[in-house]
């Protein structure tokens, strides 16, 4: 932690910032840094305090704000934030989307899936590796690719995975040995009403 805070001071001065009376500035104009999160629901307030006491100890000044969906979509559509929490969506075969996920072309375009804004032509021909690639070794070599470079140009701040989802139901289905390897175990689409499972159900509910 100390040493990330070290970096992270060494950056700023780099940048032309500094802390005065607690608060860091811009050494020109004396404008305070600050950062505001965004969102669109409170469930999101909890990960973004988490970052609070380090930017507190940084002297920057860190608001949340939590707008309602159609104000938060505005924004999110005209990059107007700073900082918000944002997923991107991908199947075991990475494709076309990417462009519109990290492509150049899509952060000129109000709407478009590139939050981030990303125009790096670097990302753009590793897209092309990935869309053009003739077998899955070199697609699974040039998504790997991709990924270093999005994480290297610190574009976001990874927050979590999980491998795994929680569901509740009755035990009153059947489903296929081999089932989808993420998701929601394509339910409901190949599952089946499953007579003799519903029947032991009703007789142990009882």
């Amino acid at each position: 932690m100390h040493n990330n805070l070290r970096e992270a001071v060494r950056l700023l001065k780099q940048a032309s910032y500094e802390v005065r009376d607690q608060q860091l500035v811009n050494v020109k104009t004396g404008e305070p840094y600050a950062i505001e999160f965004l969102s669109e629901g409170s469930g999101f307030e909890r990960v973004f305090l988490f970052y609070k006491p380090s930017l507190d100890r940084l002297g920057i000044a860190t608001t949340m704000r939590t707008v309602d969906a159609a104000q938060y979509e505005n924004r999110v559509r005209r990059w107007d934030f700073d900082i918000i929490a944002a997923a991107w969506p991908e199947t075991l075969t990475p494709g076309n989307e990417l462009h519109g996920y990290w492509g150049s072309r899509a952060a000129e375009e109000p709407g478009s899936l590139n939050r981030v804004g990303v125009k790096n032509p670097t990302v753009d021909a590793m897209i092309d590796q990935i869309v053009f690639a003739n077998n899955r070794a070199d697609l699974e070599a040039a998504t790997r690719a991709l990924d270093r470079i999005l994480l290297w140009n610190h574009y976001v701040v990874p927050q979590w995975s999980y491998n795994n989802v929680r569901s509740a139901r009755w035990d009153r289905f059947g489903h296929p040995d081999l089932m989808p390897k993420y998701g929601t175990a394509a339910f409901p689409t190949v599952w089946w009403w499953d007579a003799q499972k519903a029947t032991r159900l009703g007789a142990t509910s009882r």
